[in-house]
This record gives C-alpha cells, structure tokens and sequence, in this order.
C-alpha cells in the first residue's frame, strides 16, 4: 500500500494533541491522510472502511473482520483519568438511570460492566441525545467523556471516574483507545507512525501552553492523568476488559 493513501482516523478531543503533534507534520507531508471526529464515530469509520486505520475504543475490536493493532500508543490511564466519568447529582446508591454519551463505545461499555461487577446495581441505560448532560438531574446520572468531561467536573454533587473505579477493581490500568487498522500496513510506515506518536510526549510543555486551556490542569492530565504508552498490565487489562465487556451493549 502506497503510504500517501494510508487514511487515519485521530479523535478530535484535547487527550490526543501530544499524539496529534507528530502526525499533523505526517499528515503536511502528504504521507497520510488525517481524519478528526469523536471516538465512535472513528470507530464506524474503520468498520465500514472509510478510513485504514484509527484510535478507536477498544470495545469495538472484537466488531472488526480484520483487527491489527499498529504501534505501542494509546489512550490509558495511570489511576484516575478525569475525562470519562459518571455524573450525578446523588450517590451511586441511589443511582436508577444512566445516560450513555453518544460520543462513547468503550467507556458506556465500561460502566456497565462497572454497575454489575463494581458497583453490584441495576439500573436502566438511555442512549444520549443532543444536549443530554442537561438531564443528570434527580436519580438520573449521565456518562460523559473527554473535553466536556473535563468542563463538568465541578457542577455535579458526584462524579466517579471510571478509570479509577476500574483499577479499584482489579488492580490494572484502564486502556480507552488504541491505534487499529484494518489491513496489514507496511512495516515502514508503521515503524515512522510509531515515532511520530513518541514526538510530541517530548513536547508536552509546549502542547499545554500552546492551548491557554483553563478548565483543568493539562500538565498534570498529560503527566498523571493519561498514559500514552502500552505495556503489559495494559495489554492484560485489555483482554480482561473484552471477557468481561461481552454481552454489554456499545
């Protein structure tokens, strides 16, 4: 495959920019062609062959024909990752219904899994619409995810970070997205790939200042926050994840 037709589909929240960093001068070179959009809609994309590759949730793996993972990048969590959370205005206890963010795959799949083997509730899903978080009011709780996540952090009574709740639970880092294509890409492109994703991890200080973001500390996001690197204990949380996950919709 000639590398100028390689499509790639990147998600378009503040969590990729160091990995966006390297890959915008890819892209300005002509050696792939970048794509931004939220997680599932990235995910739709490599499942119906819009683009070859992309940094889709890890719950949509299992959905491809074909799944390769390219690269040692992702979008991990250390403990707490602040931009996937459980919203609401009363304790998980009370908690009757949850709204599933539309931008989502993996983390409305993650607190399903976390209400049956965390939490030990039932309770009623709603898929999100347009304007959603406006109704996490009541025994209503909403998930939401990545930049609006960040931005609603201080407005509700209850906010429960599911990275967090997942490593209470077993002990290992919680993995949202990886870079997946869906043909086998040439070694080459693959090896220049992974290093432009390395690039901007060396550039963090500049990222953060370059976004006069005021919401949440991007440092301590980039640096305590969000993991950019796989290794084995995320490796083993994905295959965990995906056993546990099955059966829940996404």
């Amino acid at each position: 495959m000639d590398n100028k037709c390689i499509r790639v589909g990147i998600v378009n929240y503040l969590n990729t920019l160091p990995l966006l960093f390297g890959l915008e001068k890819m892209h300005n070179a002509s050696k792939i062609v970048l794509i931004k959009n939220y997680p599932a809609a990235i995910a739709d994309d490599l499942l119906n062959g819009n683009i070859d590759a992309g940094l889709i949730p890890i719950a949509m793996i299992p959905r491809l024909k074909q799944a390769y993972i390219i690269g040692n990048y992702c979008i991990s969590s250390y403990d707490t990752v602040a931009s996937v959370c459980l919203f609401s205005q009363v304790p998980i206890e009370n908690i009757t219904t949850v709204i599933l963010d539309y931008q989502s795959r993996t983390s409305v799949q993650l607190v399903q899994v976390l209400m049956k083997q965390f939490w030990k509730k039932e309770v009623t899903y709603l898929t999100a619409k347009q304007n959603f978080i406006a109704d996490i009011k009541g025994n209503t709780a909403a998930v939401i995810i990545g930049d609006r996540a960040l931005e609603n952090l201080n407005y509700y009574n209850y906010c429960y970070d599911l990275a967090e709740a997942w490593m209470q639970m077993t002990s290992l880092p919680f993995v949202f997205a990886l870079w997946v294509s869906n043909k086998e890409l040439p070694a080459e492109f693959i090896a220049a790939f992974d290093a432009a994703n390395a690039e901007g991890l060396q550039y963090i200080e500049q990222i953060v200042q370059a976004q006069n973001y005021t919401a949440y500390d991007l440092q301590k996001y980039y640096t305590q926050n969000i993991c950019f690197t796989m290794d084995d204990a995320r490796r083993k949380s994905v295959e965990l994840f995906l056993s546990l996950s099955d059966g829940f919709s996404a």
